[in-house]
C-alpha cells in the first residue's frame, strides 16, 4: 500500500513538472542545450569559426587594458566576469572617468550572445560588431583603430598568436582584433537550475522556484523576456505608463522608440537595473516592470514569488583564469591619460 502511495505521488510530481515545462515553453521560453554540439550551433560565428586559439586570444584582448588611449581601461573593466559581467554601477565610467553622457548602464556580458541584437538600441548585430563601439567611444576605452592595431602588432607574442589561430598570412586589422574578442565573449555562457529543470531534471528547482516560474508565466512577463536569453529582443517600452525615472538622460531607444531587453539570466548579481540604472533592487524593478509595461500592481507575494525563480537563472560560470598577457615593447604605444 506504502509502495503505491510513494510510486502515485513520485508520478504525480512527475507529471506536474511536465505541465510546467510545457507552460514555460509554450510561454516561450527556452533552455541552453545540455549537449556542447546543439550548444555550438547557437554561440558560434559561422563566418569565423570558434576555436580553442582564438578564444584564448580573444581572452587576452578583453582582459588587455593597453588597447585603450589611457592603458587602464579593458573590456573586463566594464564586463566583470568576476561577477556578474557588469560594472555594477548607474551609468559606465569610462576614460578620465568620464560618466556615460546618456547616463546609460552597462549590460551583462555573459550570455549576450543570445541578444538579438546589442546596445540598448539594438544598433549592433553582433557582438563582433559592438566590440568595436567602446574601444573608439571618447567616454569609454578612447582609442582610435590606428591605436589598437599599433599595440597589438607592438608585441611579437600577440602576432604569433594571431598567426596560429588565423594563419601565417593573417593581416591584424582592428576589425580582427574585434572579431577575436567577440569570438570569446560568444562563450560566456551560464546554464543554470532552470536549464537543467527545462531540460528534464524535474528536481532542479526548488517548490518555491516552481512556483515562481507560474507567477512569472501568469503575469505576463513573457510577453518580452522569452527565448533562450530570456530577454535580448528589442520591444517596446512606457507600453501602458512612463517610466519613473525617465527623465534621467536622454536615452529614448531607437528611432522606434524601441529598447533592448535585458536578460534575466544572473539577474540577481547584475542590479542596479533598467536602461539608466535608476533602479536599485529586484523587487522595486519588477514592481516597476508590472506598472509600466503590464499595466498591472504586482504583489509583495508576487514580487517574492518571482524573486525565487529568479535565482534559478543565478548560472554556472566557467572558471576563467586570468591571462598573462604579452610584454609591451619600445613600438608600444604608451599610456595617454589626456
Amino acid at each position: 500500500m506504502i509502495k503505491s502511495i510513494t510510486l502515485s505521488l513520485v508520478t504525480t510530481s512527475f507529471l506536474l513538472a511536465s505541465s510546467l515545462v510545457q507552460d514555460a515553453t509554450n510561454a516561450g521560453l527556452k533552455a541552453i542545450p545540455n549537449s556542447q554540439l546543439e550548444l555550438l550551433k547557437l554561440i558560434d560565428n559561422p563566418k569565423n569559426k570558434l576555436t580553442d586559439a582564438k578564444v584564448e586570444l580573444g581572452k587576452k584582448l578583453y582582459f588587455d587594458p593597453r588597447l585603450s588611449k589611457s592603458g587602464v581601461i579593458s573590456c573586463n573593466f566594464c564586463h566583470n566576469l568576476g561577477e556578474g559581467g557588469d560594472d555594477g554601477l548607474e551609468a559606465a565610467v569610462g576614460h578620465k572617468w568620464t560618466t556615460n553622457p546618456h547616463h546609460l548602464n552597462s549590460p551583462t556580458v555573459y550570455n549576450a550572445v543570445f541578444n538579438d541584437k546589442q546596445f540598448w538600441d539594438g544598433r549592433s548585430p553582433s557582438l563582433e560588431n559592438q566590440a568595436q563601439g567602446p574601444i573608439q567611444a571618447a567616454p569609454e576605452m578612447a582609442a582610435t583603430k590606428k591605436h589598437v592595431v599599433d599595440t597589438v602588432t607592438s608585441m611579437p607574442a600577440y602576432v604569433a598568436e594571431f598567426k596560429k589561430a588565423y594563419g601565417t598570412n593573417v593581416k591584424i586589422t582592428f576589425e580582427k582584433i574585434t572579431d577575436t574578442i567577440g569570438l570569446f565573449e560568444r562563450t560566456l555562457v551560464t546554464p543554470s537550475k532552470f536549464d537543467d529543470f527545462m531540460n528534464g531534471d524535474k528536481n532542479a528547482l526548488s517548490k518555491a522556484q516552481k512556483n515562481g516560474l507560474k507567477t512569472f508565466i501568469k503575469l505576463g512577463c513573457t510577453s518580452c523576456h522569452t527565448g533562450v536569453g530570456l530577454g535580448g529582443e528589442m520591444n517596446a517600452f512606457n507600453v501602458v505608463a512612463k517610466y519613473k525615472y525617465m527623465n534621467i538622460g536622454d536615452f529614448k531607444g531607437d528611432k522606434n522608440g524601441m529598447v533592448k531587453v535585458p536578460t534575466l539570466r544572473n539577474i540577481t548579481q547584475t542590479a542596479p537595473y533598467f536602461h539608466n540604472g535608476m533602479e536599485k533592487t529586484l523587487q522595486s524593478a519588477i514592481k516597476e516592470m508590472g506598472r509600466i509595461q503590464l499595466g498591472v500592481k504586482i504583489s509583495d507575494k508576487e514580487v517574492n514569488s518571482i524573486k525565487e525563480f529568479f535565482t534559478s537563472l543565478d548560472g554556472r560560470k566557467a572558471k576563467i583564469v586570468m591571462p598573462q598577457l604579452p610584454t609591451s615593447t619600445d613600438k608600444t604605444p604608451k599610456p595617454n591619460l589626456k
